[in-house]
């Protein structure tokens, strides 16, 4: 019987604090761990299917996934679809969901075949100008409101060469660990990472989204007219699925609250990460503000966010003059490869998703 860790009552939900997470750009340890079911250890026997509008359907082994196609190697910033929800939690109104912070996110290497030669191995007869699709599922684990976890993108997506998705069967240069999709999870960068299922068994070409709960009735940016469960309904089939994650930016150091003992040259240094809109990296510029926004300076990247390529984080820091006195904001705003920058007034959604406010800590004592 296959080893199952957690279950769907209480899954594996847990984020990193965030300055221990920007002391690295290749994320190696403290990862975030998002879960809507058990851990399955699956074993070196696993295959994963391909099957839909397919010419030839295919039953891959980690063998054939590792020998028979080329091997890419990414590097990319997986995000949950709620991250910084506790920002807009705190500071718009409340929202559904966990309470994830800054720490949801991990910039990691990715190794395996690209999706698109498996396809082109299967045949596709989807027209890939059409509205199609590609759906990824899980079966090994029952999920809080679903019998499996699946998730779908679009066929055009998964078809481009420059889009880099892939059939991860390496981290960092090791393979997956069970936690993080072990022995293959769909790796499809910029979009969120609820559509990079993990312990991978099926792969469908198909005309229509996923059916599966977590692509239908969430990770979606509902109007603001969903107030409650009860008035969602009539939004989420008219809802689309949130796919590309928009920019962003966090101050990481320092944190809201704390209290901060200047020099005698009044400098401090403060520290964070920003994102590129979905393929639209990378970022490009980052500025910090310590006057309410009314002036900015430039942040200096570090030399790997300078190397990270389309797809990472960049890692940032600034020297800010700061003055003495309580109650003290921060601000952060990012500027990417596509012209993308920050909302100063993001707007509020019932799941909390996709929140991309100017990064900010508040609350600061200056000493």
């Amino acid at each position: 019987m296959m080893q199952i860790d957690y279950f769907e009552k209480e899954p594996l939900n847990r984020e990193p604090p965030v300055q221990d997470l920007i002391s690295s750009f290749i994320t190696y340890n403290n990862a975030y761990d998002r879960n809507h079911g058990g851990i399955p250890h699956c074993g070196s026997d696993h295959i994963v299917t391909v099957d839909g509008a397919v010419k030839k359907e295919l039953s891959l082994s980690l063998r054939d996934l590792k020998t028979r196609y080329k091997q890419h190697e990414i590097a990319c910033a997986l995000q949950c679809a709620g991250l910084r929800r506790h920002t807009m939690r705190t500071f718009l109104k409340e929202v559904s969901g966990i309470d994830w912070g800054d720490g949801a996110i991990m910039n990691c290497t990715w190794k395996g075949p690209k999706l698109k030669d498996i396809l082109n191995e299967a045949g596709m007869e989807i027209i890939i100008e059409e509205t199609g699709h590609v759906a990824f599922a899980c079966y090994y684990t029952k999920v809080q409101d679903d019998d499996w976890y699946g998730g779908s993108i679009s066929l055009s997506r998964a078809m481009r060469d420059d889009a880099d998705v892939i059939l991860a069967l390496e981290m960092n240069g090791k393979p997956l660990n069970a936690n993080h999709g072990y022995p293959v999870r769909a790796i499809v960068p910029g979009i969120a990472g609820c559509r990079s299922v993990k312990w991978l068994q099926r792969i469908t070409v198909q005309e229509t989204e996923s059916d599966n709960f977590y692509q239908q009735y969430d990770y979606k940016i509902l109007p603001a007219q969903a107030i409650d469960g009860e008035t969602a309904k009539q939004y989420w089939p008219i809802t689309p699925a949130l796919q590309d994650m928009p920019i962003n930016s966090i101050v990481a150091i320092p944190q809201n609250d704390e209290v901060i003992t200047l020099p005698p040259d009044g400098n401090f240094e403060v520290k964070g990460y920003a994102l590129p809109y979905g393929d639209q990296g990378p970022v490009t510029k980052v500025e910090v503000s310590t006057d309410g926004g009314e002036s900015w300076i430039n942040a200096k990247f570090s030399e790997e966010s300078k190397r990270g390529g389309k797809w990472s984080w960049v890692l940032w820091t600034a020297s800010v003059q700061l003055s003495r006195g309580k109650e003290k904001r921060i601000f952060s705003r990012a500027v990417d490869a596509g012209g993308n920058t920050q909302d100063p007034n993001p707007s509020w959604n019932l799941r909390g998703v996709g929140y991309n406010g100017y990064g900010e800590s508040r609350n600061l004592t200056i000493q």
